[in-house]
């Protein structure tokens, strides 16, 4: 099944020519997908628990958005912000009444934190401009989301940052009132930190930092581009620990696998953002709202919310389990489609090992395994990666 003319060893050749190598890149050229399932260019079959860096949150292919993207293409492709198109206005509806406040459209997770920070200052009085973030975000490449990642491996070669950002301990509200000054906007986290680890914070901790907001003046920002779209098992990551934001971002599978990204802010914090104060190109386009509504459909018809919740509870069986035989397996963390698996040895071999074995897996923070898969994940797809994951896990528990 899909084979193509060119094989993976042309493509990867036609790389090594014409493509900047700033990616470690797999020797793989994937050609085709379906639901969880990913083939290369030699027929290889994939069962893949981490698709496309979790911007595939409907798997690969997703029948309804592939018919709205076709159907879209067949009459606008590109609209600039000057003029109204209905797509935008439903995309934003079906947003903002599955959470609160008016929504900005971009392209990425990246631009739609650069757009908050800018509304945070704009939006709170002149000389209060500094940022709290917390240690193992990550927020972003560009500038400002890159000085909001407190990481110093994504600061080398860069300086001088941006100022104003200051960063806290994760899961610690002692430290983070500590920071908190005359000069400052606002708190920015993420409800579950994907990247850093898939590090689930206490309802306690963001209750605490609503209310430190509050007290204040400061505005809550929530970074919930990888936690939108259903991931945790509710819509958003906020609604999982009934902590509302001020702010929200998203990306990544906002339009099943499309470019996307936007801004969620209170009605009353949408003015500040004002006319050429920000602005888009490619933002809210219409192929990517098109395929944004067939996502929310899509989530909402195949009743996915109640999937998260069951296969979430799938994966946590498996791994506790595994957990309880294995030494190597320090704390397994899962908040919906979002799965962790702390070693107690450096993770990044799992990844190569469980590609072999027909399985796509994540290492980061270099002692994590960490999955994002589909929120139509099957039951027979889990207990498949969890076989091939925990037999892998298995020999290297006995190797070491």
């Amino acid at each position: 099944m899909a084979h193509t003319d060119t094989s993976s060893e042309e493509t990867i050749a036609l790389f090594q020519k014409y493509v900047i190598p700033n990616y470690r890149r797999y020797p793989i050229a994937l050609v085709k997908g379906e639901g969880s399932t990913v083939w290369d260019a030699e027929g290889n079959r994939y069962l893949d628990f981490f698709p496309g860096w979790g911007c595939n949150i409907l798997g690969y292919s997703p029948e309804r958005v592939v018919r709205a993207i076709q159907e879209q293409a067949a009459t606008l492709i590109h609209v600039p912000n000057t003029w109204y198109i209905e797509a935008q206005g439903r995309f934003a509806e079906a947003l903002c009444t599955r959470s609160f406040g008016k929504a900005f459209f971009c392209n990425s997770g990246a631009e739609a934190n650069e757009g908050a920070i800018k509304l945070a200052r704009m939006h709170t009085p002149a000389g209060k401009y500094k940022i709290i973030t917390f240690e193992n975000g990550f927020h972003g490449r560009t500038f400002a989301a890159v000085t909001a990642t407190a990481q110093p491996k994504y600061h080398e070669g860069i300086s001088p940052l941006l100022p104003g950002f200051l960063y806290a301990p994760h899961n610690d509200l002692k430290a983070v009132k500590e920071l908190v000054d005359d000069e400052t906007c606002a708190i920015l986290i993420e409800p579950v930190q994907g990247e850093g680890g898939v590090n689930i914070p206490s309802v306690e901790f963001l209750q605490g930092l609503r209310d430190l907001c509050d007290e204040r003046g400061l505005l809550l920002i929530f970074d919930e581009v990888q936690t939108c779209m259903g991931r945790t098992g509710n819509w958003f990551g906020y609604q999982t620990f009934g902590v509302q934001p001020d702010i929200m971002t998203l990306a990544k599978g906002v339009a099943g696998g499309v470019a996307c990204g936007a801004i969620i802010c209170k009605d009353e914090i949408a003015p500040s953002l004002r006319p050429g104060m920000h602005a888009s190109t490619f933002g809210g386009n219409p192929i990517a709202m098109a395929a944004g509504i067939a996502t929310v459909e899509t989530i909402e018809e195949d009743g996915l919310l109640d999937n998260v919740q069951v296969m979430s509870e799938r994966f946590r069986a498996h791994f506790e389990a595994l957990k309880a035989e294995l030494p190597i397996i320090d704390e397994v963390r899962v908040c919906g489609m979002m799965v962790g698996v702390e070693l107690t040895t450096n993770a990044m071999p799992v990844v190569g090992k469980c590609m072999e074995k027909g399985l796509l897996v994540n290492a980061t923070h270099d002692t994590v395994v960490r999955l994002l898969p589909a929120l139509n994940v099957t039951a027979e797809d889990v207990d498949e990666g969890c076989e091939i994951l925990s037999g892998v896990l298995r020999q290297m528990a006995a190797e070491a």
